[in-house]
This record gives C-alpha cells, sequence and structure tokens, in this order.
C-alpha cells in the first residue's frame, strides 16, 4: 500500500522522504566516520549473539559512548544479535538486552524467534529488526513478522526488485535491503564449508570465508600397476587456483531505482571492512541520495561517485538479484582482476587558511614527490602531489612514516577537519 509520503505518478514512486543511510561499524573509529560521512545509522556488533565473531565488537561502555556520539549528530545505533542460538547461548540473554536498551541502542537485528521474543519482554524499548538471516522473499512474510509487532523487515539478499515492489503495495512496514558489499555465494549466508573444514559455525559469527580460498582439483585416477586410486591434478602450475566467493553487490548506477522501490533503510555490508571503505562508499551513497532529492526529475549519475565505489572495492561488482539471478559470470572462479586499490594516508585536523597549511595525522606511510587525493564529506575532493612535510616543530621530514605523527603540509585547496588523504596502494 502507499502511505501518505509516497504516491504514484508516472510509473514511480515518489518520495517525499529520504531512505535511511545505513553503515557497518566494526568499531568505535569506524563509527564515527561512518557517521561524519553521512550514515543516517550505524549498526554494530556486541560481544555477544552477532556474526561478526573476529570483527573488535563493542563492550557496552563503549556502546554507550557510540550512542552519545551518534545523538550528536542525530544518527542511531543498531547492534547484530543474529547468531542461531544453541542451548548454551541463551544464558546471559536477558541480561545483555537490557544493557542494550541502558545504554541507548535503538534496536536489535535478530534472526532467531527466541532472541525476539526475549527483547520484547525484557527491553520492550528496543526495536526488533528481522535479519536478513531469516530470508524473507514474500510480502506475506513481511505481513507475518508485521503481525508480530517487529517493526522493520531485512530482506533476504535474493530478493528482486520486482519482488520489492510487490512488498511495499502489499505490507506498510519499514523494508530493508542492502545496497553494497559482500555477498555469500551460498543462500542468504546458509553456508557450512567453514564449519567442516575449519570447525568454525557460520551462523554463529565464525565463518572462515572459505569460498574465497584458492583450490587445487584433482580426479581419482585407478592405475592397473597400482592397487590403490591416485590423484591426478587437474591445474598444472602455470594455471591459476580454482577460487568460488561471488562478486560484490554495487547499486550506486541503480540509485534512483533502490529510491523509487519505497525500500526505507539503505544498507552497506562491510563491519570488517577500513576505515577507508567506511568513509569512501558513504560518501558517494549519501552525495548520490541528496542529489536525487534535490531534483528527481532532472537526476543524473555523477561518474564521480562511480569512481569513489570503485576506489574502495577490492572484488569485481554487480547488481546481486535486483534484476536478474546471478549466473556463473558473477561468481569469481578464478582470480579476478585486480582491483587498483588505495590506502587511507591521513586524517585532517584543521586547516590554516592564513598559510594554506593542513594539520594531519600519519595513517600510513607518505612521503615528498608522492600523488595523494584529497577527499570529504562536504565536497573536498582534488588530487596533488606532496610536498614540503613538516613536524609540529616545523622540522623539514623526508617522510612521514610513525603511526599517527601528526605533520604540517601545504595543500592546493582548502580542506575541511575530518577530510581524508589516500594514495595508490604500493605507491
Amino acid at each position: 500500500m502507499t502511505t501518505a509520503l509516497e504516491a504514484r505518478a508516472r510509473g514511480k514512486r515518489v518520495r517525499l522522504h529520504k531512505p535511511e543511510l545505513l553503515a557497518p561499524a566494526g568499531n568505535l573509529e569506524k563509527l564515527k566516520f561512518a557517521i561524519h560521512y553521512g550514515a543516517d545509522a550505524v549498526y554494530i556488533g556486541g560481544q555477544k549473539y552477532g556474526l561478526r565473531s573476529s570483527a573488535d565488537n563493542f563492550s557496552l561502555e563503549e556502546m554507550r559512548e557510540a550512542v552519545e556520539f551518534a545523538n550528536g549528530y542525530g544518527a542511531k545505533v543498531f547492534v547484530a544479535t543474529n547468531i542461531y542460538a544453541h542451548n548454551e547461548d541463551i544464558e546471559g540473554l536477558d541480561e545483555y538486552l537490557r544493557g542494550l536498551q541502558e545504554v541507548g541502542i535503538s534496536a536489535i537485528i535478530a534472526a532467531d524467534p527466541i532472541i525476539m521474543e526475549t527483547c520484547r519482554r525484557v527491553a520492550p524499548k528496543l526495536e526488533v529488526h528481522v535479519s536478513t538471516q531469516q530470508s524473507v522473499m514474500n510480502w506475506q512474510t513481511v505481513k507475518f513478522w508485521k503481525d508480530q509487532g517487529i517493526e522493520r523487515v531485512v530482506l533476504a539478499r535474493e530478493v528482486s526488485m520486482e519482488e520489492i515492489d510487490q512488498i511495499k503495495a502489499h505490507v506498510d512496514v519499514e523494508i530493508e535491503a542492502f545496497i553494497h558489499g559482500a555477498m555469500c555465494s551460498s543462500y542468504s549466508g546458509r553456508c557450512v564449508l567453514s564449519n567442516h573444514f575449519t570447525d568454525r559455525d557460520s551462523n554463529r559469527g565464525g565463518c572462515s570465508q572459505s569460498c574465497r580460498w584458492k583450490y587445487d582439483l584433482f580426479a581419482k585416477d585407478q592405475l592397473e600397476s597400482a592397487p590403490l586410486a591416485t590423484d591426478l591434478p587437474l591445474f598444472g602450475d602455470e594455471d591459476d587456483a580454482f577460487t568460488m566467493g561471488s562478486k560484490d553487490l554495487s547499486m550506486i548506477e541503480h540509485i534512483a531505482d533502490m529510491i523509487e522501490s519505497g525500500v526505507d533503510s539503505f544498507k552497506i555490508e562491510g563491519r570488517m571492512k577500513s576505515i577507508h571503505y567506511v568513509a569512501t562508499v558513504v560518501n558517494a551513497y549519501r552525495q548520490a541520495i541528496d542529489a536525487y532529492f534535490e531534483d528527481p526529475e532532472h537526476f543524473e549519475l555523477n561518474p564521480i561517485w562511480q569512481e569513489e565505489i570503485h576506489k574502495a572495492a577490492n572484488r569485481p561488482l554487480n547488481e546481486g538479484f535486483f534484476y536478474d539471478a546471478p549466473g556463473p559470470e558473477d561468481h569469481i572462479f578464478e582470480p579476478e582482476d585486480k582491483v587498483v586499490g588505495f590506502d587511507f594516508v591521513g586524517l585532517v585536523l584543521s586547516y590554516d587558511e592564513a598559510t594554506g597549511t593542513a594539520l594531519i595525522q600519519q595513517r600510513n606511510h607518505f612521503k615528498p614527490g608522492q600523488e595523494i587525493e584529497f577527499f570529504g564529506p562536504e565536497g573536498t575532493q582534488f588530487k596533488q602531489t606532496v610536498g614540503v612535510i613538516w613536524n609540529e616543530e616545523g622540522q623539514e621530514l623526508d617522510a612521514a612514516r610513525h603511526p599517527l605523527q601528526v605533520i604540517k603540509l601545504k595543500t592546493e585547496f582548502p580542506v575541511r577537519k575530518w577530510d581524508m588523504m589516500r594514495k595508490k596502494t604500493g605507491k
């Protein structure tokens, strides 16, 4: 059904409110960058019940600090509690959920009904969002969860644009969908390769990403002269090893379709990704969404947004299931084309307009003569060659080589606090 804020016109769903941009945050620093670069909400993991057990994750005190920071920017914090629980996982659940409510978390993202039910009972101020792990793909299932009092449903990765349209036409409840990031080659992440190969349970936060390993293939050959079968390699030393991971999802080129679909929250995957990844991807989608709402009728995709996405990518990109079922070309069966990577090398702390000099905190090695690029959440975007570098005492340096070292550098254009410096990997 359409809401008071939406109507059909010229075949489009015309929206008067922006969708939420939801970003990943593997630790407190990444959370701050995500919000500074335009996220309306962030999702994090606690030290229990989440599917990224190898991420830094947050203690309750860190969550309290995260919520206070987010509140200052009008942003929300969600916590992933999306494991499928075994009996031993239930102990302490009540106390944990009460703790999330007490520190000000806005919602949990859950897959297991017992976690949802317990949250309703012991922490009723927390919204419950149904995780993508529940594989919700039709409007009747969405309606079922709405009837259970669920505030939001995160759709399965396998849902198409046409199915989203049907869901929004039948059910008036918040819908969240992934628009960017890694995808699982299994069905909505229900994979047991990791369990068998490494004894790490994928559905309890331990996935070792076995699909992205490099494999050799062998055939059994029963030789007449040998009593036992032998392994015959199907690849030679000159051949590439076999992998079977999926390409990454990117919907930046179809942001208008996503907005007009009526999806309420656009989710970016990547709690394990770098600060540079989070800032770059959030910044690109923030600009694209805002540009659409400035003038929907004349919206055009800015190639710069696509370029930015590719600077953060480390795998080839595709459109997932939104327009068609992925085929063999959407999986990585051999080493993919190498994407030119970028390293986060410096964070702008302040800028002196009188001298054109920036105070920069070093994050990776850089030196005079190298090409760098500045970018930021308020439109900063330019390249320059590193000139003279000084330390805080004014002494000239041959390189910024010490972790978190504070240096001074003249910039060709003005920069702002929280702008970032990057350079091509290996340059």
